[in-house]
C-alpha cells in the first residue's frame, strides 16, 4: 500500500531554497507530491512512496537545506488517497495569499 506522510516544517524555512531542497530530495527517492510556503511563515510537504523513502525524506527536512533553519517537523502517517504523478513545488500568487 502507498504511505502518506504531511509534514508542517517550522524555521527560517521560506525564501532559503527549503522547497526546491525539498523537491530535490524527494524526486531522488523516487518519491511523489507537493511542498509550498503556507501564509503563517511555515511550509507543507506532502509526499507518497514506501515507510523506509518517507522516513529519509523525513530525516532531510529535520535537517534542512544550507541556508535554512528548521525548528521543528510536525508529522501526519496515513495511507495515500490518491496517488500524485511527481513532485512539484506549489507556487501561489500573492492574490491567493491576501
Amino acid at each position: 500500500m502507498l504511505r502518506q506522510i504531511e509534514c508542517i516544517i517550522s524555521g527560517r524555512v521560506q525564501g532559503m531554497l527549503y522547497r526546491d531542497f525539498v523537491r530535490r530530495k524527494a524526486r531522488g527517492l523516487g518519491l511523489v507530491g507537493t511542498v509550498e510556503n503556507l501564509p503563517d511563515g511555515t511550509v507543507r510537504v506532502i509526499a507518497q512512496g514506501d515507510d523506509s523513502d518517507l522516513k529519509h525524506l523525513t530525516a532531510c527536512l529535520k535537517r534542512g537545506s544550507m541556508f535554512s533553519r528548521v525548528d521543528a517537523v510536525d508529522e501526519k502517517w496515513s495511507d495515500a488517497p490518491q496517488a500524485f504523478s511527481d513532485f512539484q513545488i506549489v507556487y501561489k500568487k500573492l492574490s491567493d495569499r491576501l
